[in-house]
């Protein structure tokens, strides 16, 4: 009777534990990780005035300068999604053909830029990196690295020639006293190789929080909605003027370092959407 009561009691457990292990493997084989999406969109404003408006919005700067753009563009990539653990997932980093993007204020709608990110992994991030304009890495990839950006670079007017580079930040409109009467041109990148060439980099790298988490999934898309506040050109960490002597510079001058830094700034998440 013990006997039979013992194996009874043993094959009872032994097909307990097999339904559980069918069921550990059945939840595990229909586990979903398809990757996702993420929509990054960028809005272009004056932190008092709002989106600008090409040719018409304009600000006073720090320094009691008045200017407007009639040309507002940079250059994201490097695009590195930081999940609530400090674990980081590299959009295309360093292969500007597939992960860098131009944000042209020209092209908003309603003023935003729109950027679509695809084959994000499922994950809880909560910081975004992003890079100001195309890394060294990249550029020394060479032109055949890189082709099919370049050519829309250049196609946008973000570029110079091969040897000299991308445009990282170009900005151009008026500026004046009393009012916004004299043109500018205020173009940022980096003149090529910078240590053969011994010139300022002027790529810059900007991590930001995001107030919520983004929860990519299959079945979620979120919308990271990213402010640039232009505030931060003339009246950022370091306040600057425009005059004759810098209001057509292009390249990597010490004046334009200056607006480099200040415009790094600019970025902040306002907020994200998980729809």
């Amino acid at each position: 009777m013990k006997i039979y009561k013992f194996l009874s009691l043993f094959f009872i457990a032994l097909t307990l534990f097999t339904l559980s292990s069918c069921r550990t493997g059945d939840d595990d084989e229909t586990a979903d990780s398809t990757p996702g999406n993420l929509q990054l969109k960028f809005e272009n404003g004056f932190n008092n005035l709002g989106d600008v408006v090409l040719n018409q919005t304009t600000q006073t700067s720090v320094n009691g300068q008045k200017h407007q753009f009639s040309t507002l563009k940079y250059i994201i990539s490097n695009i590195t999604l930081i999940d609530e653990n400090g674990g980081e997932f590299e959009y295309h980093y360093n292969d500007p053909d597939n992960g860098a993007f131009i944000v042209d204020q020209a092209e908003a709608v309603a003023g935003i830029n729109y950027i679509n990110l695809k084959e994000i992994p499922q994950n809880n991030y909560k910081k975004i990196r992003i890079g100001l304009g195309i890394s060294q890495s990249a550029y020394l990839l060479g032109q055949s690295g890189q082709g099919i950006f370049w050519q829309k670079a250049k196609t946008a007017g973000m570029a110079w020639s091969w040897a000299a580079g991308y445009i990282f930040t170009k900005l151009e409109g008026k500026y004046g006293t009393s009012s916004a009467a004299t043109e500018f041109m205020n173009h940022c990148g980096n003149m090529g190789n910078t240590s053969a060439n011994n010139t300022p980099d002027l790529y810059r790298e900007i991590t930001l929080d995001f107030p919520t988490t983004a929860r990519v999934s299959n079945e979620i898309t979120p919308s990271v909605h990213i402010l640039a506040d232009l505030n931060q050109y003339l009246s950022g960490q370091t306040a600057l003027t425009l005059d004759s002597s810098n209001d057509m510079a292009m390249g990597s001058n010490q004046y334009l370092v200056n607006v480099t830094n200040n415009v790094s700034k600019m970025f902040k998440v306002d907020h994200v959407h998980n729809d």
